[in-house]
């Protein structure tokens, strides 16, 4: 095992196939919509992705089919640089592969199979060699694995904590109605926390983002960062909260953009910005990928990140 991989990402690697824009209405036995293409997708394989490209060595952790999707995203994880050393192929599963419906509004809507890969992943998945060797773990996303509970999660952090990383954790819509009080036991042991915000609304019972971070801070997150789309974000920690605001971007798919958040997130920690300066990055990285069609398609290097995070410290 090569341990000098800086962020150790564990969640989904699926396919993406993005409709754009999908008609709702549409009747006809044919529909042309502009495009179709295919993507990986899967949020743990769209940060490994964007970190590649912003430069930084990512091992993977996740569960595939043995059949050609996967042979497909394996190869783009290859080229991105991405150790998938610790990726399960299980031949009696196939890769998990979405179809994105996404609205003139850049909204998106999922058709997912219920049998694929994309809901897989198991306590077993998580070895020793897997989880040593990173500056960073990140667990992307709590809610989209049956098989990892609240007992499973508390276990992978506690170990990554003991292992000396930084424990991150993103989260989709609970799917089992969990809540904040539920999530606590594994909650306690994460350094920065990343949801949106209705699936922190959806967690926490609550409304007001400014209740919603300070209850997840209660419930032991030591810095919570509440995603609110193109308005930036609310970053809230012991010290206290603090909007960030986003870049102003045209939006053409939102597919991933979370994804690319978190990922220019842990790109700015590795490299020694405080939590506003991650979160202004982080802000920039997702204005880069909303305005291309994919999750992982819009950032290709640091350059237009970059050029968009030094006009953000320019309005500060």
């Amino acid at each position: 095992m090569d341990n000098t991989c800086e962020i150790i990402l564990a969640g989904a690697g699926i396919i993406d196939i993005p409709v754009v824009p999908f008609d709702a209405a549409a009747s006809a036995y044919s529909v042309p919509h502009d495009r179709i293409t295919m993507n990986p997708g899967g949020d743990a394989l769209n940060e490994a992705l964007v970190l590649g490209a912003l430069g930084k060595k990512v091992r993977l952790i996740s569960r595939m089919g043995d059949d050609d999707a996967a042979d497909y995203l394996l190869s783009r994880c290859e080229k991105a640089g991405v150790d998938t050393t610790c990726v399960t192929r299980a031949p009696e599963i196939d890769t998990g592969i979405n179809v994105v419906l996404v609205d003139e509004a850049g909204e998106r809507r999922f058709l997912t199979n219920r049998n694929g890969s994309l809901r897989k992943l198991e306590l077993s998945d998580f070895t020793p060699e897997a989880m040593q060797g990173g500056r960073i773990f990140c667990f992307a996303s709590i809610f989209v694995f049956p098989l990892l509970g609240v007992p499973e999660m508390a276990e992978i952090f506690r170990r990554a904590g003991r292992n000396g990383m930084i424990v991150c954790a993103d989260t989709t819509m609970p799917k089992n109605h969990e809540t904040l009080e539920e999530l606590a036991p594994a909650l306690q042991y994460v350094d920065y926390l990343f949801p949106n915000l209705t699936e922190a609304r959806a967690i926490t019972g609550l409304t007001d983002p400014h209740e919603i971070t300070q209850a997840f801070c209660d419930a032991g997150v030591k810095t919570v960062v509440l995603k609110c789309g193109k308005d930036g974000c609310l970053l809230r920690n012991a010290e206290g909260e603090i909007t960030v605001p986003g870049y102003p971007a045209r939006c053409i798919d939102t597919t991933g953009a979370g994804d690319n958040f978190v990922a220019g997130f842990l790109c700015a920690k590795l490299d020694g910005k405080s939590d506003i300066e991650c979160a202004r990055y982080a802000n920039a990285v997702a204005s880069v990928c909303v305005e291309s069609v994919g999750a992982s398609t819009g950032v290709r290097s640091r350059a237009l990140p970059d050029e968009r995070y030094a006009k953000l410290l320019e309005r500060k």
